[in-house]
């Protein structure tokens, strides 16, 4: 018995110390992320290099703010996101209940064939995108950037898949009640949603907030979102401050970190939840 208790005990304490060392080496990029963003560019590319932040945050923070309009770039980034989130997760749902919960003429072909355009590559969309917004008169508008991907095809797949497990006697019941569809929607299956909201939440906003080569085809200058502002500062033609470079990463993070940490426990039981759903 004691044999297998010790042998419990070494197998625990391996997967503690493998996970450990998994979770070091993902860090690790972010630490020195971090780290880079309190230093000079000599500093940063120094041999050997040193692992300890420095005293020059400030310093390349005002160099950040004086080669782009770092709040206006923030302010671009931070609107397009929320709105971008706020009409993907109701167009998601949407979708996703009538999928889910009504039975039509060719239902599950229509569906397939939304899955099949997963198999286009976004690159081959964004010509024909770009005529399409000009024709309407959308350049450099925020809703060029937003409303093109706002019915997002995981999306709708990840609410399909959740939204099968709401009882169909619990809808019945609300039907005979005398509610309407949208009632139901709103007040019965959105409540019971809230971990995959959580998770598609979390999804879209990464989405949206790094997305770069459409906001930089699409905006002006004075449109910008932080990855095509950041980029710019390497592709100017001038010196490049990677101090600067690193400290408009680092704050450019921050937001993503927050909304994680904020809903994690939500996004995880999403994720698993529609995973096992057929």
């Amino acid at each position: 018995m004691k044999a297998v208790e010790v042998r419990k005990a070494i197998g625990t304490v391996s997967l503690h110390a493998v996970l450990g060392l998994g979770a070091l080496v993902s860090l690790f990029p972010f630490y020195w992320m971090f780290i880079s963003a309190t230093k000079t560019t000599s500093q940063i590319f120094a041999t050997p290099p040193s692992l300890l932040p420095s005293v020059h945050f400030i310093r390349n923070f005002t160099a950040l703010v004086d080669r782009i309009a770092f709040l206006r770039v923030i302010w671009n980034s931070f609107f397009i996101a929320v709105v971008f989130c706020v009409v993907t997760v109701f167009l998601c749902s949407l979708a996703g209940y009538t999928f889910a919960k009504f039975k039509f003429k060719g239902d599950k072909i229509i569906f397939s064939m939304i899955l099949l355009t997963l198999m286009v590559p976004y690159q081959a969309t964004l010509i024909p995108l770009f005529r399409f917004m000009v024709w309407l008169g959308w350049l450099n508008t925020y809703q060029a950037v937003i409303l093109p991907t706002a019915a997002n095809v995981f999306g709708i797949f990840l609410m399909r898949q959740n939204m099968l497990g709401v009882p169909d006697s619990l809808l019945e019941a609300a039907r005979i009640d005398g509610a309407g569809e949208f009632s139901i929607f709103a007040r019965i299956v959105m409540p019971t949603m809230v971990p995959a909201i959580s998770a598609l939440t979390i999804y879209m906003f990464m989405f949206q907030w790094n997305n770069f080569m459409w906001p930089l085809i699409i905006l002006s200058r004075d449109m910008r979102t932080i990855p095509v502002a950041l980029s710019g500062m390497v592709a100017d033609g001038q010196v490049i401050n990677y101090g600067a470079v690193l400290t408009g990463t680092t704050l450019s993070t921050f937001p993503i970190i927050v909304l994680f940490l904020f809903m994690q426990r939500q996004f995880i039981s999403g994720i698993l939840s529609g995973a096992v759903k057929g």
